[in-house]
């Protein structure tokens, strides 16, 4: 007798583990179960449609349903569905997507690097920082410094990267030699009458004195993403950038721009680079340079990073590292005929246009008593709840977030609840229209979180 379970959800359960979720309570309560795409919108198994106002993870940048792709990764499969670059081998579409990319950078760049994830790429970029290093005899300058909030990948090196205690916690992690400095959110880490501006020369010097303390020769490099997505939507208080870069060039130290969520026109410009006057030694990218069609991810090296790492490999016979599925030619042609899309439709423009209705929407939010802040730049943002005045020793951390997500769901938006802060991050094709349904969906569910805790 066949004793399987007979719906989807209870074979989900059975069968399927997840990531970011709590097992147990999934083996209780089961899965939402996503069934088709349409433009901005997912619709469940039980044709209850949503906006999708992730754009899945922060990554769907031509929707859900975009044909053009689709097209282009059959015609791949047709004709090469699959080869590796190992061992002086190419093919066409991972030849043209490094032309192209190389073409779009904000700053000047030499080589790029394919990977399979942004958690790989910062990974690897991790590994080549070491092999660099040992090339230019400097075995000792190999310290890396992130951001505490920061989010760099879940592999064991970029996840020691990432800044958030819920990616260490029994993990064992972070790695030594791994750093976090200050979290760059004025709301949040600001000192009572502190400026924006002294807030960020206050990040400088923390910055330059944990450099100074742990020693400038020991450290390689400063990551960071010129937007934290992750860690909150953490948007750079005023001159930040100047000052960060400054510290980090007295002491001839590479900036890694983890453009994975910023990239590819979410803040409003191309790269997150772009809108913050950042001139990056080295950058991630991942997410929506295939809107998440294709598992794919590359980085990108200046000529200054690239020839010490050629030089070593020059002097062992053979970098010895690589992926299997690195500049895959399907993800490769995907992510050609994705950036043609954002190209020919200027997702850029729109991205700045329905970005600033957006912001300005949620910022009106601001009057709401159960919100503390309303933050973000282009199509990226967040609300910061809090608990009404008087409770907030009734809500523990991320309880308030995960209260409102669920009134969220109820009236039609995929947000997600970062601790108590509500992330939006929408397609990028998204209509005045939609970003209107956005922020009707938020009002109602605000109100209705409301009146049930008060109740």
């Amino acid at each position: 007798m066949d004793m399987r379970p007979n719906s989807d959800e209870a074979r989900d359960i059975a069968y399927h583990f997840h990531g970011y979720t709590n097992a147990r309570v999934h083996e209780e309560n089961g899965p939402l179960i996503m069934d088709r795409g349409e433009g901005v919108h997912v619709f469940d198994t039980q044709g209850k449609r949503y906006i999708e106002g992730m754009a899945g993870l922060w990554s769907v940048a031509v929707g859900f349903n975009e044909t053009r792709l689709v097209d282009a990764a059959a015609a791949q499969m047709q004709k090469l569905p699959y080869y590796h670059n190992f061992a002086h081998r190419s093919h066409g579409p991972a030849i043209d997507l490094a032309e192209k990319l190389i073409g779009m950078a904000p700053v000047p760049m030499s080589k790029v690097f394919f990977t399979n994830s942004g958690s790989e790429a910062n990974d690897t970029i991790l590994k080549m920082l070491w092999y660099r290093s040992n090339s230019l005899g400097k075995p000792d300058k190999k310290k890396v410094i992130s951001r505490i909030r920061g989010y760099h990948g879940v592999t064991i090196a970029s996840a020691s990267m990432t800044g958030l205690p819920n990616n260490h916690r029994s993990f064992d992690l972070p790695l030594d030699g791994i750093l976090h400095t200050t979290c760059p959110h004025y709301w949040r880490e600001g000192q009572e009458d502190e400026s924006e501006e002294q807030f960020a020369t206050r990040c400088a010097e923390d910055l330059d004195a944990m450099i100074q303390a742990e020693g400038p020769d020991t450290i390689a490099a400063f990551i960071a993403e010129p937007v934290m997505g992750a860690g909150g939507v953490v948007v750079p208080p005023a001159t930040y950038w100047e000052k960060i870069q400054a510290v980090l060039g007295k002491y001839d130290i590479l900036l890694i721009a983890d453009e994975v969520i910023c990239g590819f026109c979410r803040t409003g410009n191309m790269f997150g680079s772009e809108t913050y006057n950042i001139k990056p030694d080295i950058m991630t990218m991942s997410k929506q340079i295939t809107s998440s069609y294709f598992p794919f991810s590359a980085f990108m090296m200046t000529g200054e990073v690239y020839a010490p790492i050629a030089d070593e490999s020059g002097r062992i016979g053979v970098l010895g590292h690589g992926y299997t599925g690195g500049a895959h030619p399907v993800g490769a042609a995907v992510a050609l005929e994705n950036l043609k899309i954002i190209e020919e439709r200027d997702l850029v423009a729109n991205a700045a246009e329905r970005g600033a209705e957006l912001q300005a929407g949620l910022r009106k939010f601001t009057d709401h008593p159960m919100v503390g802040e309303a933050r973000g730049v282009g199509l990226i943002a967040a609300l910061e709840i809090i608990a009404p005045e008087g409770r907030a020793d009734d809500f523990a951390p991320g309880k308030l977030g995960a209260g409102l997500n669920a009134h969220f769901l109820e009236n039609g938006l995929i947000s997600r609840n970062m601790m108590d802060a509500m992330a939006f991050c929408p397609p990028l094709i998204i209509t005045s229209d939609q970003v209107r349904d956005i922020l009707s969906s938020v009002e109602r569910s605000l109100d209705g979180f409301s009146a049930e805790i008060a109740a």
